[in-house]
């Protein structure tokens, strides 16, 4: 069976040629077993039609034609025509004798010629139920019917009874009234002497393997029903089973890219996991604009702290910053202790000046944000809260996947990414230093003032660096703190009539809390 299943599996041509031989099949095993039916009926009937009319004329050789020749004087009819030299059967006398005959000759066939007014001298014929009630009927004047049928039978056979009346004639009328054994002498034309019945049996089975070549086809076909249906529940079960797997694969394949992307930025994860790019080692040459981040004296910030509260404030920085970066569409190279370095223009990128814009947007909002977040550090007793220094540059770099076959980064080298780093080391606490090729694609957007130039290791040329002067989003949030409430308005876009009003309902609000003197 399995090797069956796997012949039809590889070849579902096969399985498509046996349907369709299966279905046309059908109508030739039908055309098949009707002319089979035709060929029998028609042997049987010229069969028994022969069987019939041999026994009919040996029965009239012998019984009517030899006792003629034998006898010399005048024949006559009797009903014991056996005792009578001469003499021949009587009609009712044939139909009797006939009856004996028709039953050895037809299998199944069964002649009855009966009456309740039987000759003197004969055995009374025993009438059933069915022959009784049709002897009445007939016998009814308001009967119309010239025969009564009667079905029987069980699930092996089948049975019909047919009677049909037999009905005086003239001839009979003055045979049956003047003869001397007659039990009836007033007989009249038309009246209803008798019953002639015919009883056919016939075992359904036979019936049944008529269709020889019809039960041979659905033999064929629920077997092969049966093992395509194997097959099917086989196949079933397999896919189950593969569906099953996949599943439980699937779910341990998100698990697996869930934990996988806590190590990756997001535009890495997912241009890995989408397939744009090949985990493979190749790097290509693009223009990127490079982030470095440090904060400032991390060490004596840190140093009265114990290791789990580091790791908690430390985590606390990093979520908060990477979150930013994510916002702005950055990609967070590496954490190095302190250090966060990130870079806008791989794997995706929307051309080098806005690439260049979203990474001084990014810084400013991380400057902002930490500028809140003092705050609530010196709250939970951090003395000196966190302060970065951020350096920026764009010029060309390599990125791509670095290191071996087993085990490879994704990040960036050259001199530009280095030169960021230097760029950060300048930067004072909570500052923002870039070269001058990002200076040039966000001069409308901040106001920069330019620093001695320097010249820096693995650059060539002099560089001029340029502090950022008015933190765009810091310098518009306004932090104003009262007995332990601490209170940051936005006055990005509001006019100086607006400020004075929104000045004057702060005030108001901070005297109202503050306890009244006794």
């Amino acid at each position: 069976m399995k090797r069956l299943s796997t012949f039809l599996t590889e070849r579902p041509r096969w399985m498509f040629g046996l349907v369709i031989a299966g279905i046309a099949l059908l109508p030739v095993s039908v055309w098949l077993d009707l002319n089979s039916m035709s060929h029998h009926n028609l042997h049987r009937q010229a069969t028994s039609l022969n069987a019939l009319m041999d026994g009919f004329r040996g029965y009239y050789a012998s019984n009517v034609a030899a006792r003629v020749r034998a006898f010399d004087g005048t024949s006559t009819l009797s009903h014991d025509y056996h005792d009578i030299d001469g003499a021949i059967p009587i009609p009712a006398t044939l139909s009797l004798e006939m009856g004996t005959v028709i039953a050895d000759k037809q299998r199944g066939v069964e002649y009855r010629f009966v009456s309740d007014f039987p000759f003197k001298g004969r055995t009374a014929h025993v009438l059933n139920a069915f022959e009784q009630q049709a002897l009445d009927a007939f016998r009814d004047p308001a009967e119309t019917r010239s025969h009564i049928l009667q079905e029987s039978g069980n699930l092996l056979d089948h049975r019909i009874s047919m009677a049909t009346p037999v009905l005086m004639e003239p001839s009979c009328v003055s045979c049956h009234n003047s003869h001397p054994q007659s039990p009836k002498t007033d007989w009249q034309v038309g009246e209803v002497r008798g019953l002639q019945v015919v009883n056919v049996k016939q075992p359904i089975v036979m019936n049944l393997f008529s269709f020889k070549f019809l039960l041979t086809y659905l033999v064929i076909s629920g077997t092969f029903g049966i093992l395509f249906a194997m097959h099917q529940l086989r196949l079933a079960n397999r896919f189950r089973r593969m569906n099953d797997e996949l599943a439980e694969n699937n779910e341990f394949l998100a698990s697996i890219s869930l934990k996988i992307s806590k190590y990756l930025s997001p535009q890495v994860y997912r241009s890995i996991f989408s397939g744009e790019k090949d985990v493979a080692i190749s790097t290509e040459r693009k223009k990127l604009t490079v982030f470095f981040s440090d904060i400032k004296d991390f060490t004596a910030a840190t140093e009265q702290m114990q290791p789990e509260e580091l790791t908690a404030l430390l985590n606390e920085y990093f979520t908060e910053m990477s979150q930013i970066a994510e916002s702005h569409g950055g990609t967070i190279d590496k954490f190095i202790g302190d250090a966060i370095v990130a870079f806008f223009g791989d794997p995706t990128t929307r051309g080098t000046k806005e690439d260049a814009r979203a990474c001084v947007r990014m810084a400013l909002e991380m400057q902002q944000r930490l500028s809140e977040l003092e705050t609530v550090w010196r709250d939970k007793g951090l003395e000196h809260p966190f302060r970065a220094r951020m350096g920026i540059n764009t010029g060309y770099c390599n990125v791509g996947n670095f290191g071996s076959d087993a085990r490879m980064d994704y990040t960036i080298i050259g001199a530009e990414a280095n030169l960021a780093a230097r760029l950060e080391s300048i930067a004072e606490p909570g500052g923002i230093v870039m070269s001058y090729e990002t200076y040039a694609h966000v001069r409308d957007m901040i106001e920069g003032e330019p620093l001695e130039p320097q010249r820096v290791k693995g650059i060539s040329r002099e560089i001029t660096p340029y502090k950022v002067l008015n933190k765009a989003i810091i310098d518009d949030a306004v932090t104003a703190h009262t007995d332990g409430e601490r209170l940051v308005v936005d006055m990005k876009g509001v006019d100086e009539a607006t400020r004075q009003e929104i000045s004057a309902a702060i005030n108001a609000t901070l005297a109202a809390r503050r306890p009244k003197p006794e």
